[in-house]
């Protein structure tokens, strides 16, 4: 029995799912929202840690709603006889795994880098490994769903963006659309300790991390590339991304604030209006009407928040600060691979992901 929990969508058919690579955190959120999906069952969880165990020795929220154990099975044995294969696997493993599902046939959404770029040099280059099967990126569509929905459901492989690069690119597609984004684009964006993984490192152990900020990788940061490559496909010309990530004492979210330098013709009105555009119809993405996104308004929850401030002109010229916060475990990896996954199986886009949260 894959779950114990109720399902109500009447219909008597459910399809089904797999997750390779099962103990992380975004693997736990990816479980906890296919437990409660009225039209998909999760029928396997694959995993080298805690083989043999319950889910919930990994993710004890989910104590007593699941049968599941973790699987120590090859990808193309999880996913037979499945419709979608969820990979929660590391950088540079997805890789070498993907192939084989490819060969099964399944559907994939990957939460790795692996088949985010178009560029291998860019993939060299950020992620220190030569790309063991780049003939299969073409294949791969990259899954922002507010940029690439139609081009996600016509696809059967999808390359989850990443935590960083959702939040950054939320909050400056709608300047990119508009051709208002060229040049340099300075960014900062901080984020909570769970983007670190489940495995204990010094940079998320927490009598550090509770007291402190600091930067990581900067100006080399491995979303980079793909923010630029989104950019670019939404309109930006020549665009020179200055990221610098900061660690914050949170445990989940990320809050970024970008920098541009636009025309001093843009106005708040014109931005008001190209960001209700840009969003209109893409239900997870809100700009609020008479405040600034914050992290603790979207915590727990698909959602993401954006919003900007414009500066007062400088000749020309003035600077636009363009603002996102999101779950950097859901928007930003698994409630985002399960929007991507409903896509591509021609299921209502919110199913499992409309909750809110909680405040605080």
């Amino acid at each position: 029995m894959g779950t114990n929990l109720p399902h109500g969508n009447g219909s008597g058919k459910r399809l089904r799912a797999a997750i390779i690579g099962g103990s992380g955190y975004g693997a736990g959120e990816m479980i906890r929202r296919l437990l409660i999906h009225p039209d998909v069952e999760l029928t396997r969880v694959a995993s080298i840690d805690y083989v043999g165990e319950p889910l919930w020795k990994a993710h004890p929220n989910l104590t007593g709603l699941t049968d599941l154990v973790f699987e120590d099975i090859a990808p193309a044995e999880a996913a037979r006889d499945c419709d979608v294969a969820l990979l929660a696997l590391p950088h540079k493993v997805t890789a070498a795994k993907v192939p084989e599902l490819v060969e099964l046939g399944v559907k994939i959404v990957d939460m790795s880098g692996d088949f985010r770029l178009n560029d291998v040099a860019a993939y060299k280059e950020y992620y220190q490994a030569v790309h063991p099967c780049p003939e299969l990126l073409s294949q791969f569509v990259y899954g922002l769903p507010e940029l690439n929905r139609d081009k996600i459901k016509a696809s059967r492989y999808i390359a989850s963006p990443g935590c960083f690069a959702t939040t950054i690119e939320l909050a400056l597609l709608p300047m990119a659309r508009a051709g208002l984004l060229s040049g340099p684009i300075h960014v900062t964006a901080i984020t909570g300790s769970s983007g670190s993984g489940a495995a204990p490192k010094a940079g998320t152990h927490h009598p550090v991390r509770a007291v402190n900020l600091k930067t990581y990788k900067p100006m080399a940061h491995q979303h980079t590339p793909e923010i630029g490559e989104l950019l670019t496909a939404a309109g930006a010309a020549n665009v020179e991304l200055r990221f610098v990530p900061v660690s914050a004492p949170l445990t989940r979210g990320i809050f970024a604030s970008c920098f541009v330098e636009t025309s001093a013709e843009v106005t708040a009105d014109r931005l008001r209006s190209l960001y209700d555009e840009t969003y209109a119809g893409h239900p997870f993405v809100r700009r609020p009407p008479d405040r600034l996104p914050e992290v603790a308004a979207v915590s727990g929850s698909n959602y993401a928040e954006v919003g900007f401030a414009v500066g007062e002109p400088t000749g020309d010229t003035r600077t636009v600060t363009c603002f996102s916060a999101i779950d950097n475990l859901i928007k930003g990896g698994a409630g985002q691979a399960i929007q991507n996954m409903n896509l591509i199986l021609g299921l209502d886009e919110t199913a499992s992901l409309a909750d809110p949260g909680s405040w605080p």
